[in-house]
């Protein structure tokens, strides 16, 4: 049935209207946002394919470009939206968790936490966590992507953000498209180079942190921080 043939009254946005959005389904509040039908499917039915896809609502925050490709109905503008909506949704979360004042001192903690920026990516991501002098989140930046080397990543970019922030310390994080959490030749020599770069600059390289999958290496916890 299209969106046009449900009674008035019963159509979300309409539900939306009269009932308030925290009384919609999962189903009604994707509806709106993918906002139209295609191929005979109206924008419910789409929904109800997405859903089906996820298994669950909660999966939702790991959804890319991809997730979906393979429903019909459901083009790349479609698709481009609901990851749109789930980044900004990530990044609100993001800014209340800096309210609370999250303290990054354990990599496990900071890997669960972050794990889902590297969901599905094919090439590798270079983040960097700039805190102040308690380790409180102060910002998260994408700085870096491709292979991760010493042409790739600049220090003077790192160290640029930190002063920009006011950052007294700050932690990396890259991952492994490969799998493997070893760390590289390649990211041993820049976590050494960014820890003396940052004793001269009096800024502290707390922790180089690499995600492959469902695993992680510290290079604090691995005693490579000395």
């Amino acid at each position: 049935m299209l969106i046009k043939e449900i009674p008035e009254v019963e159509r979300p946005r309409e539900r939306l209207i009269k009932y308030g959005v925290s009384n919609l389904s999962n189903e009604e509040l994707l509806a709106i946002l993918i906002k139209t039908g295609s191929h005979g499917k109206s924008a419910k039915d789409l929904a109800s394919e997405v859903l089906r896809k996820i298994g669950d609502i909660s999966k939702f925050k790991d959804i890319n470009i991809y997730t979906f490709q393979n429903i019909k109905g459901l083009g790349l503008v479609k698709r481009i939206e609901l990851v749109v909506l789930n980044e900004l949704g990530k990044r609100i979360y993001l800014n209340n968790n800096k309210k609370k004042n999250i303290i990054y001192t354990n990599p496990k903690v900071i890997y669960q936490d972050n794990k889902y920026l590297f969901d599905d990516l094919k090439q590798e991501y270079f983040y960097v966590f700039y805190l102040d002098n308690k380790k409180n989140l102060i910002e998260r930046k994408l700085l870096f992507m491709g292979t991760i080397n010493r042409s790739i990543i600049h220090p003077r970019e790192i160290f640029k953000n930190a002063y920009l922030c006011s950052a007294s310390s700050f932690i990396c994080m890259h991952n492994h498209p490969s799998g493997d959490v070893i760390p590289s030749q390649a990211d041993i020599e820049i976590t050494k180079t960014l820890k003396e770069i940052g004793h001269l600059q009096g800024i502290e390289v707390i922790d180089h942190i690499v995600v492959a999958d469902n695993d992680y290496f510290s290079f604090y916890e691995n005693n490579m921080m000395e």
